[in-house]
């Protein structure tokens, strides 16, 4: 597609040291109070053979974290899922191009009460930001980030996808088509559309 064809031909890109995530691992403390750390921390010889396996995780903290509890699903996890979708018409991510940001991601009821019960319906709310006021692809975006839940979030979630209230020009018009399930349902039965919808998925783990 020519530049001149594209509705933002120079946008603003992050790199992905400024996108949010909880991957990053604190700094470890060094100072005087972790002189003692070595003694304190070393495993005790109870959790040496042959009173335990020599493979036990330790300090006691590492195994906690190891193990395999079910945490609630929270905004970080719904912003994990879809930053990695491909723009239309860019080569970059929607978290790249600030179209998904953290703090306009909502769920309710909230994480931290913990894991909600599969019976309790959870709502999922993404207001999506254009790069630009007269996005013609806005719709499209909205729908990606819309599949993109849909298929990997469980059953008991809703989603709904926005424009973020002045964002774009025609706001009302396509939070109305994003909001409209028969709409959603038959451009998905669209070949076209489908395709442009995959290949933006393409980048999603």
């Amino acid at each position: 597609m020519a530049a001149a064809a594209l509705d933002n031909a120079n946008p603003t890109i992050l790199s992905a040291s400024q996108l949010p995530t909880r991957l990053k691992k604190a700094t470890p403390r060094h100072g005087p109070d972790t002189r003692y750390d070595d003694v304190i921390l070393s495993r005790p010889s109870f959790l040496s053979r042959p009173f335990c396996d020599a493979l036990t995780a330790w300090p006691l903290g590492e195994a906690a974290d190891s193990l395999d509890v079910a945490d609630a699903i929270d905004e970080q996890e719904i912003y994990d899922l879809i930053s990695t979708i491909s723009d239309p018409e860019h080569p970059v991510s929607l978290g790249q191009l600030s179209v998904i940001n953290l703090p306009d991601i909502h769920i309710t009821p909230s994480p931290a009460l913990g894991v909600p019960d599969p019976n309790t319906i959870v709502q999922v709310s993404v207001e999506i930001t254009p790069t630009i006021t007269h996005c013609s692809l806005a719709t499209v975006i909205g729908l990606g980030v819309r599949v993109r839940l849909e298929q990997a979030l469980p059953p008991n979630y809703r989603v709904d996808v926005r424009c973020k209230e002045n964002t774009h020009s025609q706001d009302d018009q396509v939070n109305k088509q994003l909001g409209d399930k028969e709409r959603v349902a038959a451009a998905l039965e669209n070949d076209t559309l489908k395709g442009v919808l995959d290949k933006m998925l393409e980048t999603c783990a």
